[in-house]
Formats: C-alpha cells, structure tokens, sequence
C-alpha cells in the first residue's frame, strides 16, 4: 500500500518540516496496522515527493480481535485485500506516521504550516465500493482535482473486466494539515468497510479530522454514516454536532477524547471562557490579545464586553484567522467595530512587537499544545517580549482524566496535545516563569472539583509586580 505526497512550492523540501521526517534518511515504524516506511523518492528545493509505504501482517490481522479475528473458521479471514488495498490500514497509517502534520502546527515553519501548497497525492490500490466515481464526488468539493485510474481484474483477461480499486490522485492547493486529515477520513469511507472495532471514541476522531470541512460538504451525511460503520448511535451523535448551533456552542472545546467527552466539552469549554472573563475583569483589562486564538470564540465574547476597547486575535493558521473574521461578522460590521479589532497571523513562541503595551494576553488551552523545549521561548515572547500588565493561562490538569473513563490510561485530551501537568508541575511552571519576568502569579480552579483530582481545567492569574 503506498501513498506519495509531492509539493512543487518554493523550497519544496521544507515539507520535510512539516512531517518530521527528514528527507535524507528512510524510517521505519511499527504501528498497530503493521509496520510503515517513510522516504523520499525525491527531495529538491523544486519538488519533493514523501511516500508512505505500508506492509501489513495478513496472519496477524487473523489473531487480532481488534481487527475483525476471532472467527477462524470464516473463509474472509484468511481470503481478502486487506494487505493489498489502502483503505482503512492505510488511514490509520497516516493518523499515527503524520499525526504532526495533521495538527497543521509546526513552530519551527508556522507559515509553511498554515499555507496552501501545490500539491499531488497518489494513493494506490484504493477500494470504492457501492457508487460510481465516489473518490471524484467526495474530493472535488474539497477543492481537489480528481483522476481516477480503474484497475482491472486482470489485464491479460479483458473479458473479466474492472476490478472495484482504482489508482487514485488528487491535485489541488490545500494546506498539508487538511490534505492528511480529508485522506484519513475519507479513504475508509470509500471502502465502507472498517476493518477494526468501531469504538465510541470514533465520533471524536471524525469531529475533529472532519473540522473546517466536513460540515459543510454536501455528502456529509454518507460521510458520517460510511465513516461510523454505520452505527445508528454514534452517526445520530456526529450529526447533532456537525449542526451549525451546535458547532458554535462547542468550538473552543478542546476535551474531545472521546464520544461521551465531546458532549461535555462545549459546558466545560464555556465555563473556562467564562472563568478566563472574570479574571480579566478582575485585573481591569481594557486592550487583550488572545494569543492561539483559532477561530475566535473568545474574541466574540471580548468583543460582546464594551469595556474592552482593543480585542487582538493571533494564530499561525492563516485559515483559522479566516474563519474568526467570519465568525465575528467583521466583513459586514461598522468601522467602530473594525477599529476595535485586529487578527494577526503570529507564533506564541515568537517575540512580536504589536502586541507590547497590552493590558493582558491570553493563553487559552495554548500552551499544551507547544513542544516542552519551546516553552523557554514562548515564557520570552509574551512575559519578557510583549510583557503586558497581567498573562491569563488556562491548561487541563492531567490527574483529572481519570475521571474520564473512555480516555485511555497515558492518554491525552486532544490529539496535538504535547504534554498535559498535574497541578504540581503547572504549579512550578508558573512560579518560574513568574519570577524570572516579575509577576505575582494566582491559581484557580475551572469546571468541578474533585476532592482529590482537582478541576477538569486550571487556570492561573499572572500579574505584573510593582516595581
């Protein structure tokens, strides 16, 4: 089963960025499917090509319960396409070998990482099962260029005619992020056939692989249902939340680890928001920046408080700045509204110099998602650099995902997440970071206490010490 990925952008090797993959060197992984291989056939500043290539255990997919064994006297056990054809296996794939590059964050090439690339992808041998030129009817709505290549049978019987894969590829400008998660999404629901247990936390997986695009394509529905097995429950479940006011209540969840936790996360998600409200109130803020914004659920609220007079969005993704602008109606609103309001393409771990002067920053479920080695310069970015009068953090507490019992053990809540503290070490974290740039620094609780795990969510109050 093999995937390339090819980009003629300037400096096209840069994609290796983007992967962590370096493009000198072929790799290796043993993942829950079977064993993956990455290299470079090609690696130029003109064009690049990442392949995927993935071998498949056909025995040990027999012994495995999780992926359909179990029933040793069925003949479909030992005779079928699952080492051969890139569905499902070759989705997982790319889930675990690219996660990275899913998240579309990269702080070494944030820009890289939010812009759309000229790019082709190649998948081979992919099942289509059940209606006519389903990859072109599910990949042209999300901007893709689609050949469809039929295999068939058997090209020395013609008589036998086509087989039901086709050589599949997709040619389009797409940021590398979305590329990979419509692939994840979409290559199982072209074969309609998952070839492991369909667990609750599927709902999850598709919400957010499918977000910023999924609820809008007009197959949405046969997405959903092909993608869930079609397991009236959770399809039922999924569909809710892809409802417009539904996707509005719960946008800035971050807690959506599984099925039964997405539906939690839009009131934990607007108690945090509220608690993060308050303690601006508390220190008197009149000009924020919410720093990691994305599509700006909490600048509609920044922005619904008339007290606030300046409101700064910034994020890396060019396209999350997009879909703020659209949230908050700024095409449309009066030139008071405009003056009030700036979105900003910006890095957290990035000194920049428009956001110096501000009353606060916010770091709203930011700073897990920062690799541990950058968090020295996110620390100097907005406590020394931007040095505003007071720095609000929220980050989930780590021991509380116990109370999640659908979240694996080791398991984070979301999967960008780099890291996620106990209270402790959230504790030590703010303390340094206090004393090196001079603020006080408070802690609080959001969501419900626990009275030995704490608070879903935790949030300290920073200030800046009077000299």
């Amino acid at each position: 089963m093999l995937v390339t990925i090819t980009s003629t952008a300037p400096s096209a090797a840069d994609l290796g960025h983007l992967v962590r993959k370096h493009p000198a060197r072929a790799q290796s992984f043993d993942l829950s499917v079977g064993r993956a291989h990455v290299f470079y056939p090609e690696a130029s500043d003109e064009r690049c090509t990442i392949a995927l290539l993935l071998e498949v255990d056909a025995i040990a997919l027999v012994r495995q319960k999780r992926f359909g064994g179990g029933d040793a006297a069925s003949l479909s056990q030992y005779v079928n396409d699952r080492p051969y054809a890139s569905s499902s296996m070759v989705a997982v794939a790319i889930g675990q070998v690219f996660r990275s590059a899913m998240t579309g964050r990269s702080d070494s090439h944030p820009e890289l990482a939010a812009a759309a690339l000229p790019l082709t992808i190649t998948v081979a041998a992919v099942p289509s099962r059940g209606l006519e030129q389903l990859a072109t009817r599910l990949f042209t709505p999300l901007g893709w260029t689609v050949v469809e290549r039929v295999i068939p049978l058997d090209p020395t019987v013609p008589a036998w005619g086509d087989s039901r894969y086709v050589d599949l590829e997709l040619t389009g400008h797409l940021r590398l992020a979305d590329a990979l998660r419509q692939l994840y999404v979409l290559l199982p629901v072209l074969d309609d056939a998952k070839h492991y247990w369909v667990s609750d936390d599927e709902v999850g997986k598709l919400l957010r692989a499918g977000e910023g695009w999924l609820a809008d394509h007009p197959d949405r529905d046969l997405i959903t249902k092909r993608y869930l097995a079609h397991q009236s429950r959770m399809v039922t479940d999924a569909q809710s939340q892809l409802d417009p006011e539904a996707r509005t209540d719960g946008a800035d969840g971050d807690d959506t680890a599984t099925a039964s936790q997405t539906k939690r996360a839009p009131a934990l998600a607007g108690l945090r928001a509220e608690a993060v409200l308050q303690a601006l109130t508390d220190v008197r803020a009149r000009s924020v920046a919410d720093v990691g914004c994305g599509e700006g659920a909490l600048l509609t609220r920044l922005l619904a408080d008339p007290l606030v007079t300046t409101v700064i969005g910034t994020d890396v993704s060019a396209r999350a700045l997009a879909s703020a602008s659209q949230r908050l109606g700024l095409r449309d609103a009066s030139d008071r509204v405009r003056e009030r309001v700036q979105l900003l393409q910006s890095s957290a771990t990035y000194a920049d110099t428009r956001l110096r002067g501000l009353d606060a920053i916010v770091l709203m479920e930011v700073v897990e998602h920062i690799d541990a080695e950058r968090l020295d310069a996110l620390e100097a970015s907005i406590f020394g650099a931007a040095a505003p009068e007071a720095v609000i953090v929220t980050t989930p507490n780590r021991e509380y995902n116990a109370l999640y019992p659908s979240l694996p053990a080791g398991s984070f809540r979301h999967p960008d997440h780099r890291f996620e503290w106990d209270r402790q070490e959230f504790a030590t974290w703010c303390t340094t970071a206090a004393e090196r740039y001079g603020y006080g620094v408070e802690h609080r609780t959001v969501g419900d206490v626990d009275p030995q795990l704490g608070s879903p969510t935790q949030l300290a109050v920073f200030r800046k010490a009077i000299a």
